[in-house]
């Protein structure tokens, strides 16, 4: 219908003296609506397309999809792998924002490096990533726990992972399998015969080694021995006879769980250990069974009587951990290795470490630079640790778990400000230590307040003294002392460092009034808050 048509045209209204019914044409009226519905709906179609237009031009206007592909590729995987494990982004989310981004992420093969077969990862997923990684490195993780009750169903998995996995080995740069049985592990590594040029990281833990399947053995070498990137080797009750191919010039070498019989002996460790002079990590758990023979007690202590024919010096290493890895063991290998620039040790589980105390003294002698020292679950002689902290000026961490040798006399000296005992010393902790008390427990923490605390004075026994000559003498003698005090404080040596940080979890004559006054003069305190009592724990 036209502007200039009016409706007369179709109805006639009908006048108020009229009598007669006008004619009203419904059809032309119908029609005329129709007409303006399609003509309207035509307005909105181009409305709708108009809408769309604008918005495509303000969402190229957007930085983000200006962002040439491969950069936004490399953002990619800076947010997938880059983020640790703290809220990773993954790729599925990635892939369902756009369409150009799914393209984007689909161009970028390091986004399917990290294959992953578990009862949470299915092998078709696995087989989806392997196509799309294309020739990349890849990490790839084969995980099904300790869980024995679906032995065999876990046994078809791995085969069936080993087998997807096996033509990819050549390119493989991490591998880790995880699996209940030496069996398993020894049927799936069956299929690792092929050549790893790439292999950087080896992991292989077995959760139950103390059953009797000695009599599945693995084939060696596993890939034919040609490996020469691996630098970083993990493994847990897997028996591969000490093959030197596999475990030499590493710099991260992490044995455990090794039980009947089945432990190294300290010359095999030893012979290792000279075939990787770049070992960073060294970490021995779980091996009790190295020295559990009083024949071969005897006859180590009869080796250590004589000298060290030649000792291995491993200069970088700089981590070294034994847990429950034998007494007589441990004293071994300490005793002929040397390190030069150890900054970690833990100790835990050996009985009595007191020649390895005694034997990281004389390695103090010259050079020891000690930043985390961690005793759990040991005796030792006193006053040989004390000893040797002496000769640890760097020490910032120093962890005494459940060690009753850890009395008072050890916190007076290092609370004495005669010679300070490790400056550094930031972190304490003495969880489940009862031998000391708690006066010995405040001068030690009120030794290292910092200088402001105590203007003029580096211990609290001259702050108290002084407080008491204060309190009897008179203003004039006080400003005549003054400006003699001042100017002795300016030759004092520097105090130790603040306590940043304590744990006295599990120590028993801490009351939780001695706590509170802990937190007033000490950042963070930890401890245990006793159930029905306390009703809140301090941290």
């Amino acid at each position: 219908m036209s502007p200039s048509r009016s409706l007369s045209s179709y109805y006639t209204p009908r006048s108020p003296s009229s009598r007669r019914p006008s004619h009203v044409s419904i059809p032309r009226l119908r029609d005329a609506i129709h007409r303006i519905d399609s003509k309207m709906a035509s307005l909105m179609s181009e409305k709708h397309e108009l809408e769309s237009y604008l918005e495509q031009a303000v969402r190229l206007q957007s930085p983000v999809l200006r962002i040439p592909s491969e950069l936004l590729g490399s953002i990619f995987v800076i947010s997938v792998f880059g983020m640790g494990d703290d809220n990773p982004v993954m790729v599925s989310t990635l892939m369902l924002v756009c369409r150009y981004w799914a393209d984007v992420v689909l161009d970028t093969p390091i986004l399917f490096s990290k294959i992953s077969v578990s009862p949470h990862d299915s092998i078709d997923k696995a087989r989806r990533k392997l196509a799309r990684s294309k020739s990349c490195p890849l990490d790839i993780s084969i995980n099904f726990g300790p869980r024995m009750e679906y032995t065999s169903r876990i046994t078809e998995h791995v085969m069936h992972a080993m087998d997807l996995i096996r033509p990819a080995l050549w390119r493989t740069r991490s591998f880790s399998l995880s699996v209940p049985n030496r069996p398993q592990a020894h049927a799936a590594l069956a299929r690792c015969q092929e050549e790893a040029p790439l292999l950087e990281t080896l992991s292989i833990q077995i959760y139950h080694s103390m059953q009797e399947d000695h009599y599945s053995s693995p084939h060696l070498p596993l890939f034919k021995g040609h490996t020469p990137r691996l630098t970083s080797c993990s493994l847990t009750s897997f028996i591969f006879g000490w093959d030197l191919r596999l475990v030499s010039r590493l710099r991260v070498l992490k044995l455990g769980g090794y039980f009947n019989g089945y432990a190294p002996s300290s010359s095999t460790l030893l012979g290792i250990l000279a075939q990787c002079p770049d070992l960073e990590e060294l970490t021995l758990r779980n091996m009790s069974d190295v020295d559990s023979d009083p024949c071969y007690r005897a006859v180590v202590e009869d080796l250590e009587l004589l000298p060290i024919s030649k000792v291995i010096r491993l200069p970088r290493l700089t981590k070294v951990t034994f847990y429950y890895s034998g007494n007589v063991f441990t004293r071994t290998i300490m005793r002929q290795i040397s390190l030069p620039n150890l900054e970690s040790l833990e100790m835990c589980y050996l009985e009595n470490v007191s020649q390895v105390l005694q034997l990281l003294y004389e390695q103090a002698l010259t050079r020891l630079p000690l930043k985390y020292l961690r005793i759990e679950s040991c005796l030792f002689n006193e006053l040989k640790f004390v000893n040797l902290l002496r000769r640890l000026p760097s020490l910032a961490t120093l962890d005494l778990v459940d060690t009753e040798d850890a009395s008072s006399s050890f916190l007076k000296a290092l609370s004495s400000p005669q010679s300070w005992v490790c400056p550094r010393l930031e972190t304490v902790v003495f969880d489940g230590c009862t031998s000391f008390d708690w006066d010995s427990l405040r001068t030690f923490v009120e030794s290292r307040l910092p200088a402001n605390s105590y203007p003029q004075y580096q211990s609290i026994e001259a702050f108290r003294s002084r407080n008491i000559a204060v309190a009897s003498s008179s203003a004039s003698a006080c400003a005549r002392r003054r400006p003699i005090v001042r100017s002795a404080s300016h030759a004092v040596l520097p105090g130790p460092k603040r306590i940043r940080s304590m744990d006295v979890t599990r120590c028993n004559q801490i009351s939780k009034e001695m706590v509170q006054w802990l937190r007033m003069y000490v950042p963070q305190v930890k401890c245990e808050a006793a159930k029905g009592l306390w009703g809140e724990t301090f941290a």
